[in-house]
């Protein structure tokens, strides 16, 4: 509203001059606090969170040499694109972005090729430094002046990912041959611009250019809007270092996550894990992935232990900027979630009604760390036939789940996994139930028990393992094993790589279970994925 048209309007009121312009103060007063309380503002406990998909620009030949001013140029091309999603972001609130890992130089180079890309990067605790503002304090940190002024511009916590260099001497009998340490970094600036926090990456994937650091990086920064923040990359989200000791032992309630994650269905797919991740330690994740569809590679979100904000897109060839308001996690209500699933009770997520199935007619016994299960039922029960197909590179045990409902039960050395299951519409869709309870070997290696309720490839069994993304049985399930681990990521994927929530999961009579009645989409994968640390 104009002034003049403001005082026009309250003057054939019939008010005097002095009461024209108090109330003209009060007209004005209230005008912009609406409009503060309407877009700078959010919810009280809350806060706006963004992370950007990035379709990097890659070198067309990562293993050849090249100089310093190329790879600059190729990288401030990326950076061009970060810096339009930073504005973007901060136009609609967010407080914090986060860009994938790779985004900015690309991948695939050798330990040379990679050299001029590379940045030096102090220690966050060692010294106070606005790249922004103090350009020239060090060599080669051209990449890092212009996160920082990002961050600064638009008053924005900034993560993002980099290749990083580090001296050292001969005298150290670890030191790399060419006399440097090279590591894949993550860094995070606050909204002044200063560098806040480093995170160098502890599990690689098949990364030759980069040295795995000699102690383990635990890195946490602090906000103002959702308290303590911790940080790692891609694959360490698999292992117990630094990733669950971030949670577990320095009370971490908030990640952020860059990756450049390869989905492999049907229980390694990107946002399937990051979902899972949140949920099993009831956390706020926000995670980035690298977009490039010919490689698999899409998959990012903003998730909470009941809610997620996804995009997942092998169609597209475009990056993706997400936003959305999400509540602070606080250490009462991380505390109150896991007392309840450590303890039997179910854990309700919102807006769910599920009626909890008895366990009772399961029996497992476990010697020497072999089970042997017999299930409770008719005397003239059919004994379903046990099959073997390969699974995510493993050897898993299968049964068939056949008909409108039933209950079947299969068991590999000391897991025994069960499913209570109805399909209220019948169609050809073939799916199984596996276990898996071995050392993963194939893409890393690591311990996994895992129970697998999967749609199969095609309408013979021996499809069953087989990446599938789409299906439309909408199945009512009970899924719970005898877990020898406390870690289990309740893993629930409908059509077309979508996500729904569990009504109920938890621990009870010693099985770890969820319950789905009335899901969203048809059935890809309902899986809960144990992680056994100790056997890794």
């Amino acid at each position: 509203m104009k002034p003049y048209l403001g005082i026009w309007l309250l003057g054939i009121l019939g008010l005097s001059t002095a009461d024209m312009l108090e109330a003209l103060c009060e007209l004005i007063l209230v005008f912009f606090c609406y409009q503060v309380d309407s877009v700078e503002l959010q919810r009280e406990g809350h806060y706006v969170a963004a992370v950007y998909e990035h379709e990097s620009i890659l070198s067309p030949n990562p293993t050849a040499l090249t100089d310093r001013q190329s790879a600059l140029e190729l990288m401030r091309r990326n950076l061009d694109i970060y810096e339009e999603q930073v504005i973007a972001a901060a136009k609609q609130g967010a407080k914090i972005i986060v860009f994938p890992e790779d985004g900015i130089h690309g991948f695939n180079f050798t330990r040379k090729s990679i050299f001029p890309y590379l940045e030096f990067v102090p220690h966050p605790h060692s010294m106070t430094w606005n790249p922004c503002r103090q350009p020239h304090l060090f060599n080669d940190t051209e990449v890092l002046q212009q996160l920082s002024c990002m961050a600064l511009r638009n008053k924005i916590f900034l993560v993002a990912n980099i290749g990083a260099k580090q001296p050292c001497e001969h005298s150290d009998v670890r030191c790399p041959p060419d006399g440097r340490y090279q590591f894949n970094t993550d860094v995070v600036f606050d909204d002044s611009g200063t560098l806040v926090a480093r995170y160098r990456k502890q599990n690689l994937y098949f990364e030759y250019s980069y040295d795995t650091p000699s102690t383990v990086d635990y890195s946490i920064f602090d906000t103002p809007f959702a308290g303590k923040f911790g940080i790692f990359t891609c694959f360490d989200i698999l292992f117990y270092e630094p990733a669950v000791r971030l949670i577990k032992q320095y009370n971490v309630k908030q990640v952020v996550y860059p990756t450049a994650w390869m989905n492999q269905l049907p229980l390694l797919s990107a946002v399937e894990f990051q979902q899972a991740f949140a949920t099993a330690f009831s956390i706020n994740i926000l995670a980035a992935n690298i977009h490039h569809s010919t490689l698999g590679m899409t998959g990012s979100g903003i998730y909470t232990p009941s809610k997620s904000f996804i995009y997942h897109d092998l169609r597209s060839h475009n990056g993706k900027l997400i936003v959305a308001e999400i509540p602070v996690i606080t250490p009462d209500r991380e505390a109150s979630w896991e007392s309840s699933t450590k303890h039997g009770e179910t854990t309700d997520l919102p807006n769910k009604n599920f009626a909890s199935l008895p366990l009772n007619d399961q029996v497992c016994h476990k010697t020497n760390q072999e089970a042997h299960c017999t299930v409770a039922g008719k005397a003239n029960e059919e004994l379903l036939p046990v099959f073997y197909s390969e699974m995510m590179y493993d050897n898993f045990t299968f049964v068939p789940v056949r008909g409108q409902e039933g209950k079947v039960q299969v068991c590999a050395n000391s897991l025994c996994c069960s499913l209570r299951y109805q399909r209220p519409v019948l169609s050809d869709e073939v799916y199984a139930l596996g276990v898996f309870d071995e050392l993963h070997t194939v893409h890393g290696t690591y311990y996994v028990q895992a129970c697998a309720l999967v749609k199969c490839g095609g309408l013979s069994y021996s499809t069953c393992g087989q990446e599938v993304t789409n299906a439309t049985a909408l199945i009512h399930f009970q899924l719970w094993g005898n877990f020898s681990t406390s870690y289990i990521f309740p893993l629930l994927l409908t059509s077309d790589v979508t996500l729904d929530f569990p009504d109920h999961l938890g621990w009870k009579n010693n099985y770890y279970f969820m319950n789905k009645n009335g899901l969203s989409s048809g059935l890809v994968t309902a899986a809960l994925y144990g992680r056994w640390y100790e056997k890794d």
